[in-house]
């Protein structure tokens, strides 16, 4: 069955918003944030947001893309997310989140995992040479 939308719906997902019209809906009573270059209200999911309203309030009015990316949603939240957009995204648009770190930024896309150097102690070679002259003595005097 086709998804039908009304006339509103289709000119208001035709809308194109500017960065800072996006950032002004940036409180709990009006909440908008852009993903993909797409703008989403998701004023009326705040509360029903499983990870809490703090996730979306640090996101408001602004870019949640690296942050909708990084927690890996699910093809049922990703198409819930859909049903919030209201038109598309004109301009750039910083993440509140990176906006407000004052810390340093690390990219952590450049890691290679290594394993690591086993360094041998020098001394298990004197050790295992000593255990054997012992053995050999003693096998020669007992046997």
């Amino acid at each position: 069955m086709a998804c039908l939308t009304t006339k509103r719906e289709r000119y208001e997902m035709s809308q194109k918003y500017s960065a800072e019209e996006v950032s002004r809906h940036n409180n709990a009573d009006d909440l908008w944030i852009a993903i993909h270059g797409k703008v989403f209200d998701v004023t009326k999911f705040l509360k029903e947001h499983p990870g809490g309203e703090e996730v979306l309030l640090s996101l408001a009015g602004g870019d949640a893309t690296k942050c909708f990316d990084d927690i890996g949603h699910s093809q049922e939240a990703i198409q819930l997310k859909d049903t919030f957009e209201i038109g598309t995204l004109q301009g750039e648009l910083t993440s509140p989140v990176a906006a407000a770190s004052t810390g340093p930024t690390v990219d952590d896309d450049d890691w290679v995992y290594e394993e690591p150097k086993k360094e041998a102690n020098p001394y298990i070679p004197v050790f295992i040479g000593l255990a054997v002259v012992v053995y050999a003595v003693l096998f020669y005097y007992i046997f």
